[in-house]
This record gives structure tokens, sequence and C-alpha cells, in this order.
């Protein structure tokens, strides 16, 4: 092994192998940071409380266990980790409150390190395969209907280059459930008007073509007229890409919550509404309207149907809620009250 430390190793891997973007990587090496501490502690019989809330302000590989210990007592440590160690770091997380979906993907993160150190024969066993995942609670996503998707829709003006922006931004986002990270990755040879889909580029470098409507397609011609306008004033403005800022470049993710946020005040909307809340509106009418979960499924981008199957929890309520009103005997409150 090289002066890299083997949690170093595994996040190159994940970055140019596995080709992971930047910020999942640095979310990998936060939580086996934290793991690291955990283990140091644990090996001094030392509380790991105070070095857990310097990890706060950590986003990445190894730098606070380090600056605690050595490389090679690190490398030891993990390289050394048990079943019985693995259920104990569970124990101090659960113990520490932190949520049963949180932990789940600190799991995770420690089962997809362990496998690659097995892969890359640095261990013989992964400690983690007998370590079962705690159960999650249940929660479904969250959808407007379409009536407050209209209104927000709606909102943003349409007779200046930032509002012709923003409404094409609403527009897109709903029209095809593509995740916020995908929209801002979008360039003008992207969007295919003639055939009306839109080439999206997802996680994990993956792509998909998916349909756009004829609606969304037009506010996006029209925000392009003052774009293209814009551009050829201004000599920063970015040739290539879809979406840009006032200045020309690349609009952030962060960029399009602000957007939303305002946009959600003016329409008189609730305020916790994300920019994630269209693609699960999107995904829910589409099933709500006769859509198959598979078709869905190749929409959102999503890798495992498990993934998409949360969505029929929203439209077997509103079949339900349908069948309450509709059905005749459902309303029937006479009768022989259940003597037969």
């Amino acid at each position: 092994m090289e002066d890299n430390t083997i949690v170093e190793e595994f996040l190159n891997y994940l970055k140019f192998e596995k080709r992971f973007s930047e910020h999942t990587a640095k979310c990998y090496g936060a939580d086996l940071s934290q793991f690291g501490v955990f283990l140091i502690c644990s090996s001094e019989d030392r509380t790991a409380d105070a070095d857990m809330s310097s990890l706060a302000h950590q986003h990445g590989g190894t730098a606070t266990a380090i600056a605690i210990e050595t490389m090679p007592k690190v490398n030891h440590l993990l390289l050394s980790a048990e079943v019985s160690t693995i259920r104990a770091y569970l124990a101090f997380l659960n113990e520490k409150q932190y949520s049963k979906a949180t932990i789940a993907r600190k799991l995770a993160t420690l089962r997809s390190f362990y496998k690659f150190l097995v892969k890359r024969n640095q261990l013989s066993s992964n400690p983690v395969t007998e370590v079962r995942t705690p159960k999650q609670d249940k929660k479904l996503p969250r959808f407007l209907e379409y009536e407050e998707i209209k209104k927000l829709l709606e909102t943003p003006p349409m007779d200046n280059w930032l509002g012709a922006r923003d409404r094409a931004i609403l527009e897109t986002l709903y029209s095809t459930g593509m995740r916020v990270s995908e929209l801002v990755a979008l360039n003008m040879d992207d969007i295919d008007f003639l055939g009306e889909v839109v080439h999206i580029r997802g996680k994990g470098k993956k792509e998909r073509i998916a349909p756009i409507s004829s609606s969304a397609l037009q506010v996006i011609q029209h925000y392009m007229e003052f774009r293209n306008k814009r551009a050829q004033s201004n000599s920063n403005f970015d040739s290539k890409v879809l979406f840009v800022n006032k200045h020309g470049r690349r609009l952030s993710t962060r960029s399009v919550r602000r957007k939303m946020d305002k946009y959600l005040k003016m329409a008189g909307l609730d305020p916790a509404i994300s920019p994630h809340t269209l693609r699960h509106s999107f995904a829910t009418h589409m099933l709500n309207n006769g859509a198959d979960l598979r078709s869905v499924q190749e929409l959102l981008g999503h890798q495992s149907l498990s993934t998409t199957q949360v969505y029929t929890h929203l439209t077997t309520s509103k079949i339900k809620e349908v069948y309450e009103k509709s059905h005749p005997r459902e309303n029937d409150t006479g009768g022989n009250n259940g003597d037969l």
C-alpha cells in the first residue's frame, strides 16, 4: 500500500472507477471518518462524544481520525473490525438518536467499504454481511395536487428573461420528473425539440432519454429566445449551458431551491415544499392517470423497481378515496345492518 489510507483508496475507487460524484464520495468519506473516530475512541476506552461533535464540520476523508492517530493505526483498526464492532457502532448511533434512515445509510457505507476491501484481497470476509439493516419507518413522499402544481408553474412572470427561465425550470422538473442535479446539468443540445425528448445524465453517470411535454418545450423555447439575446451582448455567457444565472454561468442546485422558495411564497403554497416534491408529484400523477410502474421507473431513472414502488402507496390511498366516494354500498347506511 502507498501513503494513502485505505479509506482514501476506497474514495478514489468510487470517484474514478465507479464514477460517483464528488459530493457522493464526500458523504461516504464523512461516514467512514466518523466510524474511524469511533474505533479509535473505543480502542482507548474513552468517549467518542467530543470527537464526534467535531465531525459535524468534516465532510470527507479520514482527516479527523488521522489528526488523532497515525495512518497505520487507523488502517489497522478498520481492517480489524469484526461483526461485534459494527453492532457496537450501530448501538452507539442509536444511543445518540440518529434516525433509522441515517443509521441505514451509514451501515450501507460500511457494507460497500468492506466489500471493496474483500475485492482487493485486503480482507478475507466482510464483517457487515451478518449485520441486518435497521427496519425503516415508512415515510411516504409528499406530492402536490395538480391544481397546486398549476398554480406554482404559472407564478413566474414570462415577460423578462429571469422569470421565463424560472418558469422553464419548473415546467421541466414537473414535465420530466428529473432530479434538480440532472436539471442543472442540462446543456442546450440536450433538448430535442423535434423529437420532444430530453437527454438526461443521471446518478452514477447513467444516461437516459425522457419525453418532455410540448407545453414545457414552448416555455423552454420562450426562455431560450431571451437567453440568446442576452448572450449576444455578454461574452461571459456559457454558450452550451441551458439554465444559467444572471452572469451567464451554470445554475447551482442551491439556486434552484432559492428560486422555488420565492415562487412558493408568491403562490401562497407551503414553503416546506422542495424541488424534489415536483419529482414526487410527477410520479404520483403518472400512476394515478394509468401509467404502469415499470414505465415510471424508467422515466425517473431508478435502478431498482422497489425504489419506485413507494409511489404505489400514494396511488392506493387515492384509489381508496375514490372508491369510498363512488361505490354505492360504501355510502349505503340503511339496509339490514349486517343481519343475514
